[in-house]
């Protein structure tokens, strides 16, 4: 039995109509989901206001009704709890409702614009191997211990975060990792949890769709260092110029990682293949499966969190050397007879782009073609369009231009976008394809013996989104299919 005064502790709350002492089912912010004596509460979104359903909740069976401003028309025997922010009152409630699920295992927080699903899924497996029992809430999946869920966003809503955390309570579960985005920190969805920890991983071009510049996209990220208590730790990557940043006003232990800066994590990459990594972190050697600089940062981070959550140095370094790639993320297969490298990677910002072409090129001999299958998402920040097609042909020898998911856009007019960045000298290397499976198909008949193919933009998706409809796609089985025509 769940009595709303319970679940309204730390609600900033500014009148009340009504008795706070009713019994109340459960919580919902979609008022078609709201059934007999459930709480709607009304969200202010991009697309729609709350608040114009609130009747419509009513005469669905909602007992409670939280807004920022009171409807004209008053019902009687319904409680209306007006507060200063829907958002912030979804995320206290959703916390006191699953009976604070944070506070009863270690919660850390990745947030960043690169890396956040890498290092947390390969900090969810180090903590497996290392017998515990682990969450995980990332862009690919949920995980509670050993049971997965699919993943439908980055940072889910409030109500769906404290229900996981709180079945990760029952299942025992000591430790959670979970992608915090910009998303989910500027909609309040991570405020009410006790995090144990933070990891910054660096900031680049991204989300100037939702957000109105970068720096309002940096200051975002900040906030969630700046809630952290005093009883966590922030750990920032300060090879990136706003790795301090992210630390100034926070009241965590703050910790520091770096290859090229001083750090108290510091590593070196000793030797760089396909085959993977040799790093030494503070002075200690350790082989990675996982290939490139900017894995090297990912392991330094994921080493770092590991010792500041009290894993044991050696045991730690002992399961890195284990992991494995992380789903899209420089997934490779190699065809049998002509020794063609296909890569497929979620690059879908130009810095992640230019992050994995610079580690292609600081590997491969130059002697072979590096084919990149390239495009952008649809309904999503046009600015960056440009930047990865300057990016793309300027560090590939061939590139095809090609849809990704164009939602409710013109795949060809993104396209041209995309190609507007493109320099005169880089010009004859490119061509257009907007049917993304031809587009893999021409790679696979353009690339030669121990040429490398790279396919960006999607990694773990498995589906193309066109016009509001998913259709099964995937960039992995796809290039595997083709590679193995060419074997026959």
């Amino acid at each position: 039995m769940i009595i709303l005064k319970d679940i309204l502790y730390r609600v900033r709350m500014e009148a009340v109509v009504g008795n706070t002492g009713v019994t109340i089912n459960n919580l919902h912010f979609d008022s078609r989901k709201v059934e007999l004596n459930d709480v709607f509460i009304a969200i202010r979104g991009t697309l729609s206001d709350g608040h114009d359903y609130i009747q419509k909740a009513i005469e669905k069976g909602a007992l409670v009704v939280i807004c920022e401003e009171l409807p004209e028309q008053i019902i009687n025997g319904v409680t209306y709890v007006q507060v200063d922010d829907s958002k912030k009152a979804l995320a206290y409630m959703s916390s006191n409702y699953f009976e604070n699920p944070s506070e009863k295992l270690k919660l850390v927080g990745v947030t960043g614009t690169n890396g956040k699903t890498t290092i947390a899924t390969l900090l969810y497996n180090l903590f497996t191997k290392a017998g515990f029992k682990v969450g995980l809430l990332s862009t690919v999946r949920v995980m509670v211990a050993d049971k997965e869920y699919s993943a439908i966003r980055t940072t889910p809503d409030s109500i769906t975060i404290n229900s996981y955390l709180k079945e990760m309570n029952e299942e025992g579960v000591e430790f959670c990792f979970m992608e915090v985005s910009s998303h989910g920190i500027a909609q309040h969805r991570t405020t009410a949890l006790e995090f144990a920890g933070g990891i910054f991983t660096n900031l680049s071009h991204d989300h100037l769709d939702y957000h109105k510049d970068f720096a309002e996209y940096r200051d975002v990220k900040k906030r969630f260092f700046d809630e952290l208590p005093a009883s966590s730790f922030a750990l920032t990557n300060v090879d990136d110029k706003n790795g301090e940043v992210m630390l100034q006003n926070t009241r965590a232990k703050k910790y520091t990682y770096a290859l090229k800066s001083y750090a108290d994590y510091q590593a070196q990459i000793l030797e760089n293949q396909f085959t993977g990594l040799l790093l030494k972190i503070n002075e200690q050697e350790v082989w990675s499966k996982l290939i490139g600089n900017f894995n090297a940062y990912n392991v330094l981070a994921i080493y770092a969190t590991a010792e500041l959550l009290g894993l044991e140095t050696m045991e730690s370094l002992k399961i890195i050397s284990e992991l494995n790639s992380v789903s899209g993320r420089f997934q490779y297969v190699v065809s049998d007879n002509e020794q063609i490298t296909a890569i497929v990677d979620y690059a879908h910002t130009p810095d992640a782009l230019k992050n994995v072409l610079e580690t292609i090129n600081a590997i491969r001999t130059k002697n072979e073609e590096l084919i990149t299958v390239v495009g952008c998402g649809g309904d999503r920040d046009k600015t960056k369009r440009p930047k990865m097609g300057h990016i793309a042909s300027a560090l590939s020898t061939k590139v095809i231009f090609t849809s990704d998911n164009p939602r409710t856009e013109d795949p060809e007019k993104i396209i041209e976008d995309v190609e507007a960045g493109v320099q005169p000298q880089n010009f004859k290397k490119t061509m257009s394809i907007t049917n993304r499976k031809q587009a893999i198909k021409t790679a696979c008949q353009l690339a030669g013996k121990n040429d490398i193919i790279l396919i960006a933009g999607k990694g773990h998706e498995t589906y193309q989104e066109v016009n509001g409809e998913r259709h099964d796609f995937d960039d992995l089985q796809i290039v595997k299919e083709f590679l193995k025509q060419q074997n026959k």
